[in-house]
């Protein structure tokens, strides 16, 4: 059923959909970047090095400049309240999704994948860490709309109030819908380990996995929340069924997947690798190498690509496919196999329009009248994420062409860089890019001024070697 919540005299439901009311922007002073991404840890051995290869079609000294912009738009000081919600409580600066306050929250999942841009500081790494343990369920918890949040769940979102929000498409506490599934959003617990792995990395000590959140260390709440989300005992991947569904990752939470999941157990191989080298112990060194074995096992496609699920819309999924390329979840034939169907759907035109990404190729689409096999309520065919074309993840599908063809990865990104400055959201309030989304059909643009939309490409460029 199709839920929607006021902002700004506009509607959305689950991360966006719908027509938006856009504020101006206020410029406010920049902050700089304080330090070079270390990826070792992200990079696996087998993938070779890139040249530090900086162009002028490339025109990354613009993305870097645009990406500290869009960060400092989205900043919520303490005190501040923007669109119409209440006023930030939590005690520090908060940053929401987007500068023209289309969420008006806390967003994990958007906060722990710009992390590596560089532009978000130790004391918003800090603060945000420390709220989303803070906000971690200490018990099980029916509620009222029959959803059921387990102990140890980490939030989708926590209100600029400081109340967590399990599910989707709702700013409401008391309204935990079960619309998106009846289990809270499964990404976020292997992003909450993310969020602490990254800081740590970045302050280049461990102190803060000893600090006590009302009765538990950080590092305790970590692995508790590593353990909500099911996995199968012999390959070790998340899955879920039709009636306790959760979400696989939050940019496809209107997507109705079952079965082994893709992305979510790309997060969870990941998080296992930080867990092992957080806290020494084995066994999550042992889950990683199950994972890496069971991805192209379970969810192989004859096309290349990895299956999203192997239930519902178990279709090959462009967005987990090169996310387990770029995170180091898959090795060998399976990687190459990914990395030569990206650049072959990106060089037939299935994949990509003005530097942005589907989250399924043109060619998968279920039927004429949607891309996917279901979704959580009726999304027109080319709209939000059934079939829009994405800013985001194009930095892990330049990521992933770049291993098979460099040239063309490059291509890509400077389409992306393209789009970026024509549509530049500091031109006023007409313009809205990075879009999160957008279709050439009906003229469709979803959430002006994303800020995913330049600090997840950013980080991927640079870890590419086409800027600093």
């Amino acid at each position: 059923m199709r839920q929607s919540i006021r902002i700004n005299g506009g509607s959305r439901w689950g991360r966006g959909l719908g027509p938006i009311k856009w504020g101006n922007a206020s410029k406010v002073p920049p902050v700089l970047a304080r330090f070079q991404f270390d990826c070792r840890a992200k990079c696996p051995a087998s993938t070779p090095a890139r040249s530090s290869l900086p162009t002028n079609t490339m025109q990354t000294n613009f993305l870097t400049v645009l990406t500290r912009d869009v960060v400092e738009a989205s900043r919520v000081r303490s005190g501040q309240s923007v669109g119409g919600a209440t006023p930030n409580t939590t005690g520090a600066t908060l940053i929401q999704p987007s500068g023209r306050c289309t969420y008006p929250a806390f967003w994990l999942r958007d906060h722990a994948l710009s992390v590596a841009s560089g532009f978000i500081t130790f004391e918003e790494q800090r603060h945000a860490l420390l709220l989303a343990a803070q906000t971690q369920q200490v018990e099980d918890w029916r509620t009222p709309a029959g959803s059921f949040v387990p102990k140890g769940a980490i939030a989708d979102h926590v209100t600029f109030g400081g109340e967590a929000i399990f599910f989707p498409g709702t700013l409401d506490a008391k309204v935990q819908s079960s619309a998106w599934g009846t289990l809270p959003s499964l990404d976020d617990h292997f992003l909450f380990v993310d969020m602490a792995w990254e800081y740590c990395q970045q302050k280049g000590e461990r102190g803060i996995l000893s600090e006590v959140i009302a009765g538990l260390p950080l590092s305790e709440r970590l692995e508790l929340a590593f353990a909500v989300p099911r996995s199968r005992p012999d390959t070790e991947l998340v899955w879920c069924d039709e009636i306790d569904r959760g979400t696989s990752f939050g940019f496809l939470d209107a997507v109705v997947h079952t079965g082994e999941l893709l992305f979510a157990s790309v997060l969870r191989q990941r998080a296992a690798r930080q867990l092992a080298e957080l806290t020494g112990n084995p066994k999550y060194s042992a889950i990683a190498k199950a994972i890496g074995r069971s991805l192209p096992e379970v969810l192989a496609h004859s096309g290349g690509l990895l299956r999203a699920s192997t239930g519902l819309s178990g279709q090959p999924d462009v967005f987990g496919s090169a996310y387990a390329v770029y995170s180091g979840a898959v090795e060998g034939k399976a990687r190459a196999a990914i990395c030569s169907s990206l650049a072959d759907a990106y060089q037939d035109g299935t994949l990509a329009l003005r530097g942005s990404v589907r989250n399924i190729l043109t060619t998968d689409d279920f039927s004429a009248q949607s891309a996917w096999e279901r979704t959580v309520g009726p999304i027109p065919l080319n709209e939000y994420q059934n079939g829009a074309y994405w800013s985001p993840p194009t930095g892990w599908v330049c990521f992933a062409i770049a291993e098979e063809n460099e040239p063309l990865a490059r291509k890509l990104a400077d389409e992306y860089l393209a789009e970026l400055r024509e549509g530049d959201f500091r031109q006023g309030a007409e313009s809205g890019s990075p879009w999160e989304c957008f279709h050439p059909q009906g003229n469709y643009r979803q959430t002006a001024v994303c800020v995913t939309g330049v600090t997840v490409p950013l980080a991927a460029f640079r870890r590419l070697g086409w800027c600093r």
